[in-house]
């Protein structure tokens, strides 16, 4: 049986959405369910027998624009949610499902492990939540009850309440005290807590998450793809000396690193990835004598390295090395160099993986 955790918000397993959906409910018309796959398919699966009749209405892709309307069979549903961060991975989708058509469903495939993606998922989630609260009650499960729903319903607590983390979870445990998200999802949770109660990409605490999803997807031998790297800020500037950037009506001055030699754009301040600086080169000199106070942290050069989020003209990345040189993708003058292994800046922090461009290569402008 569901537990109450809000008004019109349960939480549960996927014996309690199997019964909402197979017999109907007076109390639950939503229905979120945070399990492997997407398709309706995996209750016949936990359950012998068990046919539950859907109607599609939207299925949301990984990459797909806000606009879009995509749509695919459940088979197809299937197929693409089984390979993690594959360029057709389903977001979400959403289905009438159950006795007579009644309920409206939500699913968002996503794994039980501490290295799933969470982050990317929480928005279109808790808005759902949102929405579901409003037209009736929704019920969020995921297999046991335990850790993915649980999940998702401190997230949205945190995020309506403006609670911290801690205590978001254990109000959760008031009404259902068994629950326990795993260590990785805590990890993010406590991420969108330092964000804000919100998931912001120009975050420099979103940026390091988001590299180290993909430094995670190259060692699981994933291929890193343009659909995974970010845009080109030099794009449609290929053919142009002097690059076009594209303005954001609410930050019409940015800065823009050029290429020094062709001038075309190849990164913008919202791409750079910041890091804390660490304790320079003077570490790894110990034994070299030098004139000047050494405790002196005004005389320390400031980094002679810009740390970026891989982007699509980085083709080099694209073809699945380990490290390299990054090119400019108008002249194919040297910018850099990546590694997923990751790079010591000369300031002497370690940057994993890293995608590394030279000060000395590019000139900084504002656009």
């Amino acid at each position: 049986m569901p537990y109450l955790v809000r008004e019109n918000l349960f939480i549960g397993n996927i014996g309690d959405a199997a019964e909402v959906l197979q017999n109907g409910s007076s109390d639950i018309t939503h229905i979120l369910s945070m399990l492997s796959t997407a398709s309706i398919s995996i209750f016949s699966e936990w359950r012998s027998g068990l046919t539950i009749p859907t109607k599609e209405i939207k299925t949301h892709y990984v990459g797909a624009s806000e606009t879009e309307d995509d749509s695919a069979s459940e088979d197809e549903s299937t197929e693409l949610s089984s390979s993690a961060m594959s360029p057709g991975k389903v977001l979400y989708s959403l289905e009438y499902a159950g006795k007579d058509l009644k309920v409206v469903r939500m699913a968002v495939p996503m794994r039980d492990m501490e290295s799933e993606n969470l982050l990317d998922h929480l928005d279109v989630c808790l808005n759902f939540i949102d929405e579901s609260r409003k037209k009736g009650s929704v019920l969020v499960h995921c297999f046991a009850g335990v850790s993915r729903s649980a999940t998702i319903i401190t997230a949205y607590l945190m995020r309506s309440e403006h609670l911290s983390q801690e205590d978001a979870l254990l109000s959760l445990r008031q009404s259902c005290e068994f629950v326990c998200p795993n260590d990785g999802f805590l990890d993010q949770l406590k991420m969108f807590e330092e964000m804000g109660f919100k998931v912001d990409r120009s975050c420099s605490i979103y940026k390091r998450f988001r590299l180290k999803v993909l430094g995670e997807c190259y060692n699981r031998g994933e291929r890193i793809d343009s659909s995974k790297l970010g845009a080109d800020p030099g794009l449609p500037s290929e053919t142009s000396s002097d690059a076009e950037v594209p303005r954001d009506s609410e930050n019409s001055s940015r800065s823009a690193y050029r290429c020094k030699k062709c001038r075309r754009v190849v990164a913008l301040q919202d791409n750079v990835v910041d890091h804390v600086p660490g304790e320079g080169e003077a570490s790894f000199n110990w034994q070299k004598r030098k004139s000047g106070n050494p405790f002196n942290k005004s005389e320390e050069p400031e980094c002679s390295s810009i740390f970026v989020e891989p982007l699509q003209w980085m083709t080099a990345v694209e073809e699945g090395a380990l490290e390299g040189k990054l090119s400019c993708a108008h002249c194919d003058g040297r910018l850099g160099y990546f590694n997923w292994s990751g790079i010591q800046c000369s300031c002497g922090s370690w940057i994993t993986p890293a995608f590394q461009l030279h000060k000395s290569r590019v000139d900084i402008s504002t656009v």
